[in-house]
């Protein structure tokens, strides 16, 4: 069944058959060329040190993405000039197809990128977009959003603490931020780092600024990369990064001074759509491999397959129950 077939008759009422027959190439492109493309990935990634590179097997498969139409599909129609003509529910159906798997990044709309890039569309200047947009929406470098602190709860992000002090036509910056995802990667060359220049300000929305920060920039260190369960997740990753006295010109703060909790809202609104979407087709993916082994002719205990069990079957009906109901909530906060 193709995965416009698959979407409720109510959302899809909702769409064009345009998007429909989107959703159904985005589908085809993720079976047939990204995942088969999963073995080529993992030799080309290598061993120890060789694998934070950059496998060459992704720029084949954005090739073909880019000659599909599949390509920053993410920037909702009648929000950003530079964006797809695609709204955020049509591109959040677009996103059950783009769950885990480093090779169905070919489409350039995958995370952090993604909210870095309505960023710079949304409150960029004509300066920083033409730096750091143009070569993001291109596909020529990665980017990384820097606020998660070692000694608070940064969750909450008025706790931050990485102070961006005024020093001239610059500002200094000093502090340490730890699990920034995509840090590793080689390509990355934009930090976009919350921080605080008005730490002392009686409205504590209003103590945050967010800066564009080069990634070479002296006084940056990768101390190192952080591991989760005992993966590193190279090439992507997910760095310790201290700064001291990191020294980034005035003109790459994003909308102006004590601003950046505004802004980091623009940031997560959309993503949070995006990430629960991928996060439902994970779900189905999942599901679909409970099908395969309850009805594995080869593995069949005491005789009998696991689908002619009651208490098999009960978990698989909760399942789909679950995921139906999840994908409903979530397509509704869309509309």
């Amino acid at each position: 069944m193709p995965a416009s077939a698959r979407i409720p008759p109510p959302v899809r009422d909702k769409v064009s058959d345009r998007v429909l027959k989107t959703i159904d190439i985005v589908e085809k492109f993720v079976n047939e060329e990204c995942i088969p493309a999963d073995p080529v990935y993992t030799v080309q990634l290598g061993e120890g040190n060789g694998r934070w590179t950059y496998p060459p097997i992704m720029e084949d498969l954005k090739k073909k993405a880019k000659n599909l139409g599949l390509w920053n599909m993410f920037l909702a129609k009648g929000h950003y000039k530079e964006g797809a003509d695609f709204t955020n529910l049509e591109y959040g159906l677009m996103c059950e197809q783009f769950t885990c798997g480093s090779l169905r990044k070919a489409t350039n709309n995958s995370a952090p990128d993604t909210g870095n890039v309505e960023v710079l569309a949304k409150y960029g200047t004509d300066a920083q977009k033409k730096q750091w947009l143009t070569p993001l929406l291109n596909g020529e470098i990665r980017s990384c959003y820097v606020t998660t602190e070692l000694d608070v709860a940064s969750s909450d992000a008025t706790n931050v603490q990485l102070s961006i002090k005024k020093d001239g036509d610059s500002y200094l910056l000093n502090g340490q931020k730890w699990w920034i995802s995509g840090a590793g990667d080689p390509r990355c060359k934009l930090y976009i780092v919350l921080g605080k220049t008005d730490p002392n300000n009686s409205d504590k929305y209003k103590q945050q600024s967010i800066i564009l920060v080069p990634s070479n920039s002296p006084g940056i260190t990768v101390k190192r990369m952080l591991s989760a369960y005992g993966y590193d997740d190279a090439p992507h990753g997910h760095a310790h990064l201290t700064f001291k006295d990191a020294r980034i010109p005035e003109a790459n703060i994003i909308l102006g001074e004590c601003r950046g909790f505004e802004v980091m809202q623009g940031h997560m609104g959309p993503g949070r759509i995006h990430h629960a979407m991928r996060s439902i087709g994970a779900a189905e993916e999942a599901l679909s491999w409970l099908f395969t082994r309850a009805n594995a002719e080869h593995k069949k205990p005491f005789g009998k397959l696991l689908s002619s069990q009651g208490v098999i079957l009960q978990w698989i009906a909760k399942s789909r129950i679950e995921i139906n109901a999840a994908r409903l909530i979530v397509l509704n906060a869309v509309v």
